[in-house]
């Protein structure tokens, strides 16, 4: 498995205000066997974990989601009205400055639940599996690295996100337009740049996680282009062939036509960095026949806009819930160091080479990409990633 298969969903016709562009996903019929609940945790989520007499790591887990294949109430098309929704949220900034992987997590990023249910927390699997991009080290046991690591720990890596409350005409684009019969998803876009990916398996379930787009997380990019960018154009629909329209059927048949030009018009233009890319998928639960991932793309640049995500999939491979973040073209680049990095076995020259550079340009762009501290005099690596980024 190395991409995504949307496989039963239809994109129907976008939703335009000022820079965001909704376009709806609708399911002929919902995924049977999975729906997702919400998560609401004790305290409004706020922990503390003591690390000793003069230190304490404090966290806060705004929201949850439960995925729930136990055939129960809910859990079928038409069972129950138990879905999901989104839970409390802690006020403050904007702009996220530092989201980081918490070298002691306050609680496991998923985790099985009494029953056939698991909690997870949304985007955080898939923003896990960047910042701990090569997390392991070098397969060298170095050994200035090795006491550097022992005596220091290993030291976080933290990239920029804004709250979606903070992209802007993202809330008034999801509190005016109406959601489709059958909606289970919708990709957001920013100035025509895919922004985000978010499906779920039910009509239900997306009807309460709608608003919630604006607690997601975005990148930097997307933030810049609803801010600074112009007004996207509006394509007005035009059904031709009037001529030839002389009942309600035939009008009905000509916009079904309209409809699905549109389809494929997005599949493949607008959405395809996102369904075209290979990704390598790292699988967190298995859930008896859906099977629970997180996911990273190549990493290679000057290819469009690449995304990190989440996904459950049938045991078809088919996407029953799927969550994306676009990565800014800075965060690529950083990326595609480390995978060189890695790939060269944590050596300069090596990975230099690979990069078709001298080691001397290798190492102004370490510093360019703000992995100062991955290098020890200035040339040569003290040997690897910490756990969120760093070369110790």
């Amino acid at each position: 498995m190395n991409r995504l298969d949307l496989t039963g969903l239809t994109a129907r016709p976008a939703q335009l205000w000022g820079g965001v562009r909704l376009v709806p996903l609708v399911r002929e019929a919902p995924v049977e066997g999975l729906r997702l609940h919400r998560e609401v945790y004790e305290g409004l989520g706020a922990g503390v974990v003591e690390l000793g007499p003069l230190a304490r790591h404090v966290s806060y887990i705004p929201h949850g989601l439960v995925a729930d294949w136990s055939g129960g109430e809910g859990t079928a098309p038409g069972a129950g009205r138990r879905s999901a929704a989104y839970g409390t949220q802690f006020g403050g900034s904007d702009a996220l400055r530092a989201v980081a992987l918490p070298p002691v997590p306050h609680r496991r990023t998923a985790g099985r639940r009494p029953g056939d249910r698991l909690r997870f927390l949304p985007l955080h699997l898939a923003l896990e599996g960047c910042l701990a991009l090569h997390f392991g080290g070098p397969s060298t046991a170095w050994e200035e690295w090795s006491r550097t690591a022992l005596r220091d720990g290993l030291s976080p890596r933290a990239e920029d996100a804004y709250l979606g409350r903070s992209v802007r005409g993202l809330g008034d684009a999801l509190r005016i337009f109406e959601i489709h019969p059958g909606q289970c998803g919708v990709m957001v876009y920013a100035s025509d740049a895919l922004a985000a990916a978010f499906v779920v398996p039910h009509p239900d379930d997306y009807r309460l996680l709608h608003a919630s787009l604006v607690e997601d997380l975005y990148g930097e990019l997307v933030h810049q282009y609803a801010l600074y960018g112009a007004p996207v154009a509006e394509t007005p629909v035009r059904i031709g062939g009037e001529e030839r329209i002389r009942d309600l059927g035939g009008l009905r048949a000509a916009a079904r036509a309209r409809e699905r030009a549109w389809e494929e018009a997005h599949d493949t233009l607008f959405a395809r960095e996102l369904l075209d890319s290979s990704y390598a998928f790292d699988r967190a639960y298995r859930m008896e026949s859906f099977t629970l991932w997180r996911f990273l793309p190549p990493f290679v640049r000057d290819t469009g806009g690449q995304h990190i995500g989440e996904a459950i999939t049938d045991h078809k491979g088919r996407v029953a819930y799927l969550k994306t973040f676009r990565l800014s073209d800075a965060q690529v680049r950083r990326g595609h160091l480390l995978r060189t990095l890695a790939g060269a076995d944590w050596r300069l020259d090596r990975a230099a080479a690979a990069l078709g550079s001298s080691r001397e340009e290798l190492v102004r762009r370490l510093r360019a990409a703000g992995f100062s501290a991955l290098l020890k005099g200035g040339v040569r690596p003290v040997e690897t990633l910490g756990p969120h980024g760093k070369l110790r």
